[in-house]
């Protein structure tokens, strides 16, 4: 519903090459909204065809790992403060992991937590390194239980912002990365994701490399 964010000067500057707004009419960017803002956003038949859709784009997924893709999550992993707290020796969620290009820096940096990568694409999944555990899954009915996870992880990802409120436990955080900011497809800003969730959240917010990030927690009553 809300989110009060402190927004963080940039350190890492975003490349020539990946500057520029975004298409508004490509199709993943309209279902990231629908999904995010319309309760019925996300129906059997949309997931069976993003499955297939991220099925087909497996086996050459891995030619999209350019230098500085993990940019802005690096930065917010680093200035966000995820993982401190709890997240150190808690649950770990990545959503929409995909080949695995964020989970070997998600278990070197969430050091005595437990990582799991989770994505709806089994081809995706079995081609990701076997660092962290794999589950195939709907990020729109996780197989988690209510409160459970220190920190969720989405890179380039749909968010389910009921699922998210479900999962997350209390002072927990949710790290949000879009690796090209608004040329990403599937791209919301801080304050979309913030607007999108139940209740009242804070955090900060910045750019770093092209990309954008935030990190979000409940507020404090």
């Amino acid at each position: 519903m809300s989110a009060t964010l402190t927004h963080l000067p940039q350190v890492v500057p975003d490349p020539a090459e990946l500057r520029g707004e975004g298409n508004e009419d490509h199709p993943m960017r309209r279902v990231t909204r629908q999904v995010a803002f319309q309760p019925d956003g996300w129906t059997s038949d949309r997931a069976g065809k993003v499955a297939a859709l991220f099925d087909s784009l497996a086996p050459e997924w891995h030619t999209r790992m350019q230098p500085g893709r993990l940019d802005s999550l690096l930065d917010a992993l680093q200035r966000g403060g995820a993982g401190a707290g709890p997240a150190k020796d808690g649950l770990v969620v990545e959503l929409g992991s995909g080949t695995g290009f964020a989970t070997p820096l998600l278990v070197e940096h969430f050091v005595g937590g437990v990582v799991v990568a989770m994505d709806l694409s089994c081809e995706m999944l079995v081609r990701a390194p076997d660092v962290a555990a794999r589950v195939q899954a709907d990020a729109s009915e996780l197989p988690l239980a209510d409160r459970s996870v220190s920190a969720l992880v989405l890179v380039n990802m749909l968010l389910f912002p009921v699922e998210v409120d479900r999962v997350l436990a209390a002072d927990g955080s949710l790290v949000w990365v879009n690796s090209l900011a608004e040329r990403t497809p599937i791209h919301l800003s801080a304050q979309d994701v913030g607007e999108a969730l139940p209740g009242r959240w804070e955090g900060f917010a910045s750019r770093a490399g092209g990309g954008t990030w935030c990190v979000l927690r409940r507020a404090a009553r």
